[in-house]
């Protein structure tokens, strides 16, 4: 009797360990499910598409030396606490530049108000900057920019072109106009898709005045053309009478042979048509192969960055399911093991849980400040130095123009002068020309006469040879006579002048005879030699 109470506790205390089990079974079945069902919420969430008219940016640690992701379709799973994301529209942005006071190559103010029309960019480095430069940026803000970057390319160009080549050659004019443009706002991220210069005028009337030439000169050709035309027509009607007849009989006797050679003509045709047919369906075949390749290159290309995308994500996914079985296994073996112990090791990670994601927050707050001081300290100076840059060179244009002008004048004038110097020797000749055929048959007249012409500016510089001698005092001890009855100090005045050049010797010197009123050389003897006595 004994027995039966004792079987009876032990099935008891089985079925208690067997119910305790089911229910340990059924809570771990229900965490792994809760797990699951989180970690599926964070991936819907955190995974963002990006629209076809948009570009997904993504911030925050995306790699090394990388500043942001860009994506233009698709999509990317972002990670909490360490990227972040935001999106730059890919519409159109309409630009009025109203272009007046621009200073041509020749110094004619021309006023070219445009529209331009661009956009962000989907080249890989151009929406790198856009992402870095115009990232949630106003519309209005981004559209400021690009005018100011636009007016002075404007600008810029119409510099290096006459007026001349603006108004004939508009082709070469939007040419540059888009090649400028393009380059300066692809720095900031932006494509451009359009230009439409409206109008093309000059303060001046310039541009006005070369159309109404333009059309006189026109209206001139049409009219001496309508009058060739009206002679022509009457000369081709006369002959066309007078050869009726030849050309009859010469296309009846050459109809035979114009049939045979229009029939192998034909032929020939045919067999280049042929020819040429044959030769494109190989080219068009060719292409066709080309284009297909390509197409099957680029299939594969983005399939396997898809797979690779794939196995990545599934990667991950594997991996937090992992952490979250090991997790719960770890759990289970702690709650076997001590109640106390799971409750403090608990506590010990939700601390440095919370530890860890106060340093990631604020490692992102961080990263965006930094973000933020870039977008708005040094995009800001990275326009203020283009502006400096374009004002520098348009001084220096400025400079290097007034140079230029200044150099011309200089140059208007020496000539200027340079032709005055010359009619005046060219009159002096003739006068001195008409002076030798008045003197006939007596060369010495001419000369005679130009000589006194100048015996004024002679008589000055014989003059100007003693007016610097400072006399303060002239002392003269003279005896009277020096024994040949002429006075000595009169010696000396006659020596003073003496040393004058002599005007009838200047004559002599230049061929010249002077007339007999200013008198004549007195034809000087060489004295003797004095015989010395000899001594007796």
């Amino acid at each position: 009797m004994q027995t039966v109470p004792f079987l009876l506790a032990q099935s008891g205390s089985n079925a208690a360990q067997q119910a305790g089990s089911v229910l340990w079974f059924l809570g771990l079945i229900v965490g792994g499910l809760l797990i699951f069902l989180f970690i599926s919420i964070l991936v819907v969430r955190q995974y963002k598409r990006c629209p076809s008219n948009r570009i997904l940016v993504i911030y925050g640690r995306v790699g090394k030396d990388k500043s942001s992701k860009c994506l233009h379709g698709g999509g990317a799973f972002i990670v909490p606490l360490v990227q972040d994301y935001s999106y730059l529209s890919l519409e159109p942005i309409v630009i009025e530049v109203p272009l007046e006071g621009a200073l041509s190559l020749n110094n004619i103010r021309v006023n070219a108000p445009a529209t331009f029309t661009v956009a962000i960019s989907t080249d890989p480095i151009i929406m790198q900057n856009a992402a870095e430069r115009l990232l949630n940026l106003p519309i209005q803000v981004i559209r400021e920019q690009a005018q100011d970057i636009i007016l002075g390319q404007l600008r810029l160009v119409i510099a290096t072109m006459s007026i001349e080549e603006i108004n004939k050659d508009r082709e070469k004019f939007m040419n540059l106009i888009n090649k400028n443009v393009a380059e300066e706002i692809n720095k900031i991220g932006l494509e451009l898709i359009n230009v439409n210069i409206r109008d093309i005028t000059d303060e001046s009337g310039y541009i006005q005045a070369i159309g109404k030439r333009a059309a006189a000169d026109a209206i001139n050709r049409a009219k001496v053309e309508v009058a060739e035309a009206e002679r022509e027509g009457a000369t081709g009607e006369a002959a066309a009478v007078r050869d009726k007849e030849v050309r009859v009989a010469a296309e009846r006797a050459g109809a035979a042979e114009g049939q045979k050679l229009a029939e192998q003509k034909q032929r020939v045709a045919i067999a280049a048509l042929e020819a040429t047919a044959v030769q494109g369906e190989a080219q068009a075949q060719r292409d066709r192969e080309i284009t297909m390749a390509q197409r099957t290159a680029e299939t594969l290309v983005a399939q396997k960055q898809a797979q690779q995308e794939q196995r990545v994500r599934v990667a991950e996914a594997e991996a937090a399911a992992v952490i979250g079985e090991n997790t719960s296994k770890q759990r289970m073996a702690e709650s076997q093991a001590s109640l106390a112990e799971i409750q403090a090791e608990a506590r010990r990670r939700a601390e440095v849980a919370t530890a860890k994601a106060a340093e990631a927050i604020s490692i992102a707050q961080r990263e965006q400040e930094l973000a933020k001081l870039a977008k708005e300290i040094v995009v800001p100076q990275e326009i203020e130095k283009q502006r400096i840059t374009l004002a520098a060179e348009a001084e220096a244009e400025k400079r290097r123009r007034e140079a230029q002008g200044e150099a011309d004048a200089i140059m208007a004038k020496y000539e200027a002068e340079a032709k005055g110097v010359q009619l005046v020797m060219e009159a002096k000749a003739e006068g001195y020309r008409k002076l030798i055929a008045a003197a006939g048959s007596d060369p010495s007249v001419g000369p005679t006469l130009l000589l006194i012409e100048q015996l004024p500016k002679l008589v000055e510089q014989q003059v100007k040879a003693i007016q610097g001698v400072k006399i303060d005092k002239i002392v003269v001890w003279d005896n009277g006579n020096d024994g040949s009855g002429r006075n000595t100090t009169a010696d000396f005045l006659s020596g003073m002048v003496g040393s004058l050049p002599k005007l009838h010797e200047l004559a002599a010197q230049a061929g010249i005879e002077l007339p007999p009123a200013l008198g004549r050389l007195k034809p000087t003897d060489s004295p003797a030699p004095k015989q010395t006595p000899k001594p007796d």
